[in-house]
């Protein structure tokens, strides 16, 4: 359930609920959502965290939720906040140009329930802003890093995913499971006569993926026609493909300590006849 906030939430006696703070009101041309959250190789969060400073997006709404982590986020000025999602909102300055809401949080919504009441609320404001397609963001796991990221597209609807497939995507694998938001939020919209397309960047999935980022952002700048500099994502992809060749350089001395032990396990084998 989706309670709008406009009041001091202070002597609550009622069981806690997934609501919206609002910011301020904006009235949007024919927006689209596009949102990204925390997962495999935080390719969602990267992807939109860098759509919002690029395009200097505004801020539009909090979302909080009991299904979030029991923690609080602490600043660097030493200041404490509930685990949030946040919306943004950029007004395309091109005639007839589809406006956007962005969507990102600290943390994906825990359990089944959880992802469900949180999805459902997303969508559920966008809505309220005009919103009729949804544009998920995730990562797609491979199992070794490779120099080029492929981008798969999955959709509810035909003539969007071609759409995407024009734009650089590739088909989905049959049968392929898509978690948490990038997936319920696809399988949701159906219900709201939302269209609703997923784009997943490969990834190895262990660490933050920069380059499954960018690779997403490609396809995605040229489904909306927008122009994005994505030159800035070259420097974090650099330092994190030095922290994958420490860590893969790590990996193969743990591999050959494992086989010298073990080969020195061998020798001491005696046998008592």
């Amino acid at each position: 359930m989706i309670t709008l906030w406009k009041r001091v939430w202070r002597g609550v006696r009622e069981p806690l609920e997934t609501f919206i703070k609002e910011r301020r009101k904006a009235t949007l041309s024919n927006p689209i959502l596009i949102g990204g959250f925390p997962g495999l190789g935080s390719v969602g969060q990267i992807a939109i965290t860098y759509l919002k400073k690029k395009l200097k997006a505004k801020t539009l709404a909090d979302l909080y939720s009991p299904h979030f982590p029991h923690h609080v986020v602490v600043s660097s000025s030493g200041r404490v906040r509930l685990p949030r999602a946040q919306f943004y909102f950029w007004r395309n300055p091109q005639e007839r140009g589809r406006d956007l809401i962005l969507v990102t949080g600290d943390s994906q919504a825990q359990g089944y329930e959880g992802q469900y009441a949180v999805v459902d609320a997303i969508l559920n404001y966008a809505e309220q802003q005009g919103v009729k397609t949804v544009i998920t963001i995730g990562g797609f796991r491979i199992k070794s890093d490779s120099s080029k990221r492929k981008v798969v597209s999955i959709s509810s609807n035909r003539i969007l995913l071609k759409k995407m497939l024009t734009a650089g995507a590739e088909r989905s694998p049959v049968g392929n499971p898509i978690m948490g938001f990038a997936g319920l939020a696809l399988g949701l919209a159906r219900f709201r006569r939302m269209r609703a397309a997923c784009l997943l960047g490969e990834t190895a999935g262990y660490m933050p993926d920069p380059k499954a980022a960018k690779a997403v952002l490609n396809v995605l700048r040229k489904f909306l026609g927008v122009a994005l500099d994505l030159a800035s994502l070259n420097e974090e992809i650099e330092r994190s493909g030095e922290v994958f060749e420490r860590m893969v350089d790590v990996q193969q001395e743990m591999e050959n300590l494992v086989k010298e032990r073990a080969d020195i396990e061998g020798r001491k084998i005696t046998y008592i006849s």
